[in-house]
């Protein structure tokens, strides 16, 4: 079942668990691809990840499969490893972040795969990456965030302990970058017939996101640390105390500094020689936050948001996840979507954040119970019933 996506008629087989190989696989579903998720015989191990769960099911699971098809294979049993290599037989992308040497070890590694299939795309998405010295560690988000510098970065300011972003933001990215990359090869391989091996990772995933910081620290020899909300750049532009919450403020460039002084009613500012130019702000921020809040504290947030925005001034509320749910632009964007799943019932999800015009994507199959699409993908790549019954008895297979 096609949701109509740019990538209609790519066939991958998602060999991966938990987050980053899942959203890659998920993000490649999305956009039209038919994704094959495969799972041992007792599931992804984000099937675990409870509470919270909606009628037994994991959330946490069913937010990051949506979209997929899904059969359980017991890898130790030879004919499951028959079954698998004959899906990755005809499948133009697989996408696996199993340690370096599973599938070697399976006898499916990439060099055994693209003699049977050329055109193949094998995506890896590790820890740190198939070469360096740490290409055989183990990787986790946590792990990649405080490696790669990010934590360094993120946090209220000297003093205080490292802190990780809430999200899972190198898992997150790794599985986009790793779908980039996939569709990158993929179509290479439909103009030259040869495929080719992806390989991202965690770290680099962390690393990427350090571009304004690694900017800074490679011009003056210096990290740069935490500035919790602030900007290392560009100033003000950070989250301010209103007199009822908290509101994000963009006035970074000379224009939009002007709007804030005369929206707020300090106009008295732009002859204060420490606040004069984005430089100047930079390295008088510690005394420029409290004079702005003084002004701010004296009016709730949506008064400002109301203000700031006529006034053409850049800004927004913090909203909690909920609020985000609810909010009409999430909304019209159709990033708040919802499936029938076949046990939780309706589940809503994140939708497609890519807009097509001509092949528009999204989201339009729950994630699959485990083994539930077994008996049908065997079918569809030639086994027969009684060859289904077979393996379902000998464990082989697991079908639901």
């Amino acid at each position: 079942m096609s949701n109509g996506g740019p990538l209609t008629g790519m066939k991958v087989i998602e060999l991966a668990h938990i987050m980053a190989g899942p959203a890659c696989g998920m993000m490649l579903a999305d956009m039209g691809a038919d994704v094959i998720k495969v799972e041992k015989p007792d599931g992804d191990d984000s099937r675990r990840f409870l509470p919270p769960d909606i009628e037994g099911e994991s959330a946490a699971f069913m937010m990051m499969n949506r979209n997929k098809r899904g059969i359980a294979l017991n890898l130790k049993d030879p004919d499951a490893v028959e079954i698998l290599r004959t899906l990755l037989d005809s499948a133009d992308v697989v996408v696996e972040n199993y340690r370096h040497d599973t599938m070697d070890r399976l006898g499916l590694g990439y060099e055994t795969l693209r003699k049977s299939n050329p055109k193949l795309v094998y995506c890896a998405i590790s820890g740190f990456g198939r070469t360096g010295p740490y290409a055989e560690r183990g990787g986790f988000d946590l792990i990649a965030q405080g490696m790669s510098g990010l934590m360094s970065i993120t946090g209220e300011g000297p003093g205080r302990p490292p802190v990780k972003p809430g999200a899972p933001i190198a898992d997150i990215t790794a599985g986009f970058l790793a779908a980039l990359g996939c569709v990158a090869a993929y179509s290479n391989a439909q103009a030259t017939g040869e495929g080719q091996m992806v390989d991202t990772s965690l770290f680099e995933a962390g690393i990427s996101l350090t571009y304004w910081q690694s900017a800074i620290a490679f011009a003056t020899g210096k990290a740069p640390g935490a500035l919790g909300s602030a900007h290392p750049l560009n100033a003000p532009y950070q989250t301010f105390r209103a007199r009822d919450g908290w509101i994000n403020i963009g006035a970074a460039n000379q224009r939009n500094w002007m709007r804030l002084l005369e929206v707020i009613g300090a106009i008295e500012l732009q002859d204060d020689p420490r606040f004069g130019s984005n430089a100047d702000r930079i390295v008088n921020l510690a005394e420029l936050v409290p004079i702005l809040e003084e002004h701010l504290q004296k009016r709730d947030t949506q008064d400002w948001l109301r203000l700031m925005d006529e006034a053409g001034l850049p800004a927004g509320p913090v909203m909690d996840v909920c609020e985000m749910h609810r909010d009409k632009q999430a909304l019209a964007r159709e990033m708040i979507v919802e499936t029938d799943h076949p046990i939780a019932g309706p589940v809503k999800a994140i939708g497609l954040p890519l807009k097509f015009s001509r092949t528009p994507g999204g989201v339009t199959r729950p994630a699959p119970t485990l083994g539930q699409h077994g008996r049908e993908i065997l079918s569809e790549y030639g086994f027969s019933e009684d060859r289904i019954d077979e393996m379902e008895r000998s464990g082989a297979v697991v079908i639901r």
